[in-house]
């Protein structure tokens, strides 16, 4: 497969949407096993498309942004094989100036750190993404050390999923997945252990809102993405930590497919997020976090 490479002119994008799934293959294989999809779906008050890799990126380059694109594997906790992060980031070779291939690799797999390996060696993934509630992981559990060792190594970032999760929400039991996997507090070890590993808490990380400010206030290697809520849901604390003292690492994402940047950037109008945070959150904190400008 062909290695990613970017291509990216900084200076001629509005945006870097930091959180975009890819939700089917090529294959027609879908991310999540049915019932979680269906439930996902409801959770969000969608059933809208789920759109390819190349539709992804045509989608972005209409509207002269980025994205960051990744998979879940979770095979080990849902039983389900995940779509193929070497795929997703040859896919991402073929549109080098609007996506950035992430890859994600169960943390509970023997050889999670070789798979790690690969897919910075021969893919070119500029990070990772992690999903402790749907791969049924505590990220603080010192066994997952020698994987983060290898990203920090690299020079790669470390996507986590924090606070509430639409997986598996109204299910029997949330369908057993455990959401104080995703309590932000347990990335503090993670980043006081690995201080230049560059950690994104990904989401509002609601009900632990507080939590993800903490760390991410103490921890100067810990960035917050703004995906997976409408803006005009924020919690207060959150845009008040944006226009003030997080401005240099907070970070615009959408969680495209199931919200999209385009009601993103609608709703942010509303809120009072500062017109002149604008551009950093957008862009250019991005692209620095992604080592696209200096």
């Amino acid at each position: 497969m062909t290695r990613y490479e970017p291509a990216i002119d900084v200076a001629a994008l509005t945006a870097i949407d930091m959180h975009v799934h890819i939700e089917v293959d090529g294959h027609a294989h879908a991310s999540l096993p049915d019932d979680l999809a269906e439930a996902a779906s409801r959770y969000f008050s969608t059933d809208g498309p789920r759109p390819d890799l190349d539709s992804i990126a045509a989608y972005y380059r209409e509207r002269r942004m980025a994205a960051v694109v990744f998979t879940v594997d979770a095979e080990t906790q849902l039983g389900h094989p995940p779509i193929s992060s070497a795929e997703v980031a040859a896919g991402a070779a073929r549109h080098p100036d609007v996506l950035i291939p992430f890859g994600s690799v169960d943390p509970r797999r023997p050889d999670a750190v070789e798979r790690a390996r690969r897919l910075i060696d021969e893919s070119g993934v500029r990070g990772f993404k992690f999903h402790p509630t749907v791969q049924g992981f505590d990220p603080s559990d010192e066994a997952h050390y020698p994987l983060y060792a290898e990203l920090e190594a690299a020079g790669v970032v470390a996507l986590f999923h924090t606070g509430q999760t639409g997986i598996g929400a109204g299910m029997p039991g949330g369908r057993g997945l455990r959401l104080a996997l995703s309590n932000p507090m347990l990335l503090d070890p993670v980043a006081a252990d690995f201080p230049t590993l560059q950690i994104v808490m990904a989401h509002p990380s609601v009900p632990w809102q507080d939590e993800a400010i903490s760390v991410a206030t103490h921890k100067h290697n810990t960035w917050i993405d703004l995906s997976g809520w409408s803006p005009k849901y924020f919690p207060e604390q959150l845009v008040r930590a944006a226009n003030s003292f997080l401005r240099e690492r907070i970070l615009f994402g959408s969680d495209f497919p199931l919200l999209t940047p385009d009601r993103w950037m609608r709703d942010v109008e509303s809120t009072a997020l500062k017109p002149e945070r604008m551009p950093g959150i957008l862009l250019d904190n991005a692209a620095r976090l992604l080592g696209l400008t200096p």
